[in-house]
């Protein structure tokens, strides 16, 4: 049965969990992805019925959602599963701060909640413009923020606008319209060459290892290395395209690149 506003919704992956709990509509939330941490209670209060490229089909069907809510090509296989057993599905492909930001309208328009998710957007917008016009010391801090360590992948895209508002320059700004990761695989000699002041790191679901970042053949003669400033960015605060990367991800990034001014 479909109803407006969905009153069953299954997330396949945080970012519009987040959204709906920050919308007042989390009740509507039937089922989530294993990676959904944010807000905290949101682990003891809904059933985990998902990874992120594979799903429990029969779970999320035992649950009668009338919505699944997903993201990007690298859910089409469980969400062709899901079409298959008749229950609506919406995909969402969001990749910088614009689509974040008309995702968060579009979730708010699904559940019958677009004045309060125009009031969340905006509010973020605000919050941007306002952390991007504050004055810095120049020359501007180059950064390289790395989301893989082997291959070493670089430049995804709504983190390298981040790192431009934060007042950074992304030395691999070029790489945040390849959507795909194996598009912005990158050697390490290029990360030598360009010589960050500061390295960022989330490696997707690990913890990262500042050691093995540092024992790169040549990189210790990279700026950010020699001065010890490698930072890892918890993947949950960056490395998904929702209101975690707008807020806490965006404060991580300004408070790397300036712990001088940042207050602890």
């Amino acid at each position: 049965m479909s109803h407006f506003p969905p009153r069953r919704i299954v997330c396949l992956t945080e970012e519009t969990v987040e959204t709906l709990y920050l919308l007042g509509e989390q009740d509507r939330i039937v089922g989530v992805s294993g990676y959904a941490v944010r807000p905290p209670q949101v682990r003891r209060e809904k059933p985990r019925v998902s990874a992120f490229v594979s799903a429990d089909i029969p779970k999320i069907l035992k649950l009668e959602p009338d919505l699944v809510l997903a993201f990007s090509d690298l859910q089409a296989d469980i969400t062709a599963d899901t079409v298959r057993a008749g229950v609506a599905v919406h995909v969402f492909n969001q990749r910088d701060i614009a689509g974040i930001l008309a995702m968060i309208r579009t979730l708010g328009a699904l559940v019958g909640a677009a004045g309060q998710a125009d009031r969340l957007a905006a509010g973020y917008e605000a919050r941007l413009a306002t952390i991007a016009s504050t004055a810095r010391p120049s020359p501007k801090p180059k950064v390289y923020f790395e989301e893989w360590d082997d291959p070493l992948i670089s430049g995804i895209g709504w983190v390298s606008e981040l790192i431009e508002i934060a007042g950074g320059e992304d030395i691999l700004s070029h790489l945040r319209f390849q959507k795909a990761a194996k598009d912005r695989i990158i050697s390490p000699d290029v990360v030598r060459a360009a010589a960050p002041d500061v390295i960022l790191a989330s490696w997707c679901g690990k913890r990262v290892v500042p050691d093995k970042i540092r024992q790169r053949p040549g990189w210790d003669e990279i700026p950010a290395v020699r001065n010890g400033r490698i930072v890892e960015i918890k993947s949950p605060l960056i490395l998904q395209p929702g209101p975690a990367a707008l807020t806490d991800g965006l404060d991580a990034i300004v408070a790397a690149l300036w712990p001088e001014t940042t207050s602890p």
